[in-house]
Order: structure tokens, then sequence, then C-alpha cells
């Protein structure tokens, strides 16, 4: 009887240490018979924007229609957390254009994030991505959260990829992306990376007014773009080009030894040193409607809170960017309401309705 008990007690501890196994689930991916175009890459002519030409980071893989058709039900797929609680999709909803409008976002253990949920904007056509710029391309940064200890804990990709090849729908995936159903850590990074690189934003009314000098503006929005790129306000300064973010026009900005991530002025010290001495990423403003709360730690809720900060609250440091200072002070920009409020008003025009209601960026696990 000892021995039975013994045998059972063992077999209990074996069992619980393997809790990181796949359950059995009726929810399978919804996909279409013939894969989306994903290849086929929505993005402005040069033409269009005459004061740059967009370039893709080299270090991204080609996007084709079935890699990214594996990428998305990755990118949704609970499994890639050890509990198979949350999924990439948990912490970037589409209705947000991929962030989640929180200030912080829940781990798979119910623990939250250090930092706020940032939006997938472009990520092909970024060379710096995460608040600290840790990550240097799409390719870089896929599985980065997933071996988060807070976020989905799976430190091992070893296992998360003999994990994924137990799961039945994943071999015809793979056959079809790679013409193996071998499943790899390698191929679960650049997946992923194909349907973050397919994910383009530029259908916005500012994207339908460049060939029309603005024509569909109303005058407060007219007044809004013309402040933005004013030298007075200086926001193109770093929120340039097509992509409203710093990494691609870097000789206009004023550090461009830090590649697109910079100190505003959020602190005097800064408990979070981001990616060295309080410097953050800067991210596109495309869609910026949409993905509030704001700053790496949602400090500001709405849009008027961000310009109130640029008009009259940045905090003077050492590392404060150049652009803020004047001598040993923090420059007030002292921004009239009617002149925030247009800049609201432009800001609101790079929203893009179609990123947000795309089928094909959807959650393929909702039914």
């Amino acid at each position: 009887m000892k021995k039975l008990i013994l045998l059972l007690f063992i077999a209990g501890g074996f069992f619980a240490c393997d809790s990181n196994t796949v359950e059995p689930t009726d929810v399978q991916p919804s996909l279409p018979e013939t894969a989306y175009n994903y290849s086929d890459l929505k993005v402005p002519t040069q033409d269009q924007f005459s004061f740059q030409e967009l370039q893709a980071n080299s270090a991204n893989p080609k996007v084709t229609d079935d890699g990214a058709t594996l990428g998305r039900v990755l990118f949704y797929d609970n499994k890639l957390s050890i509990n198979n609680k949350v999924s990439c999709g948990s912490c970037h909803l589409q209705s947000k254009a991929f962030a989640d409008n929180k200030d912080f976002s829940e781990g798979f253990e119910g623990r939250l994030t250090e930092r706020n949920s940032i939006a997938i904007i472009n990520p092909n056509y970024c060379q710096n991505l995460f608040w600290d710029s840790r990550a240097g391309s799409a390719l870089d940064l896929t599985l980065k959260p997933v071996q988060n200890h807070i976020e989905m804990g799976i430190e091992d990709l070893d296992f998360l990829a003999k994990k994924l090849s137990k799961v039945d729908y994943y071999k015809d995936l793979f056959q079809k992306a790679y013409g193996s159903n071998e499943v790899t850590p390698q191929k679960l990074s650049d997946a992923v990376a194909q349907f973050l690189c397919s994910m383009t934003t530029f259908d916005s009314k500012f994207d339908r007014g460049v060939n029309s000098n603005f024509s569909n503006f109303t005058a407060l929005e007219r007044k809004g773009e013309q402040l933005f790129n004013s030298s007075e306000l200086k926001c193109a300064s770093c929120h340039s080009g097509i992509t409203f973010n710093a990494e691609l026009n870097t000789s206009s900005y004023s550090q461009p030894d830090v590649k697109g991530a910079t100190n505003i002025g959020l602190d005097r010290k800064s408990k979070d040193k981001g990616k060295e001495d309080g410097k953050f990423r800067i991210p596109s403003l495309r869609n910026v409607e949409l993905t509030g709360p704001y700053m790496h730690d949602g400090r500001l809720k709405t849009l008027e809170e961000v310009i109130d900060h640029y008009s009259n609250k940045i905090q003077y440091s050492e590392h404060l960017d150049i652009k803020f200072k004047n001598g040993n002070k923090a420059v007030k920009l002292n921004i009239s309401d009617d002149d925030k409020a247009a800049l609201v008003a432009f800001l609101k025009t790079l929203t893009d309705e179609t990123y947000i209601s795309d089928p094909k960026y959807s959650d393929p696990f909702v039914k």
C-alpha cells in the first residue's frame, strides 16, 4: 500500500511539473481557402511623398502569403505562452492599432508588464523597436516577448518548437510556408516577422490629402499641419517623413547618435532609464488617436495631455534633448488653446480605419 501511495505521489508530481503541455482544444483557426494577399505591401510611392523614399529594413524576411498566414496564427495563439493563457495579440489589439489601451499589460500569470505596450505601426520600416530600442528589426523583435518572464514565460525556444509540433493545425501551415512541417525556433521567428512586416498603415485622411495639397482638410486640420511642421514647435524634427517617427530621417534629428530614442523631459531623474539616461523610442504618430495612453509608462492619457507636456511641463536634466533646452532650463513653448486644438485635429487625420478593420490582420481564433 505504501509503495502504491508513493508511486501515485511521484506520478502526480511528474504531471504537475509537465503543466506546459498542449491541452486538447476544439478551437481551430478560421482561415480563408485562399490565403490573403500579404506579399503585396500597400505602401506610398516616392512621387506621393517626394520628401522621403520609403525603405524596408533589410534585416527583415521577405513576406510571402503562406508565411504571413502562419505568422498570423502564431501571433494570436495562446499556446505561445507557458500556460496557454496569453498571445501576442492579447496585448496588441487591432481595434487600438495594435496597442491595448492600458498603462501596462497583463502577462501569463496576471502580473503587469514594466512598460506600456507600444503600438505596431509599419514595423518593416523601423530600425529600432521596443521602448528601449533593443531590437533592430521586426525579425529581432519577434520572440523576445515569448521569452519574457512576465509576458509569455517560455525561455526555452526549443521547448516551444516541440510544443507547437504537437498541434495538428500547424503541420499544414508550416508545410505551406516552408515546404516542411518541421517546427523550429528560426521558422517561428521568421513567420511572425513576416506577419508583422505585412502590417502597413498608409491609408489615412492625411495620405489621401497629400496629392491635393490637403484640400480634404478642414481649416483647423490645415492649421494643425502647419504648426506640426513649424520651426517653432519642431514636432516634425522627431516625428518625420512618411512614417512620422525618427528612424528614417535621423539627419534632421538633433541627436542622431541615439537613432530614434531621446529624453523628452518626463522626469528630472528617470527611474526607468530606457535606452540610457531616460531616452525612449520616438514612436510613430500614425494612428496616434487610437494608441493611448501615451509614453513608456502610460502616464499621459490623452493627446491633449501630451501636447500640454510639450507646451510647459518638460523637466530639465543634463540628458534632455537639446531642442528642449534653453541654457540650463527647459524650453516653454506655451502653446495656446487654439493651437492645441489644431494640433489634435491634425493628429487625428493620421488614423487609418482600414488598418483596424482589415480581416487579414484579425484574430483567426475568433468565430
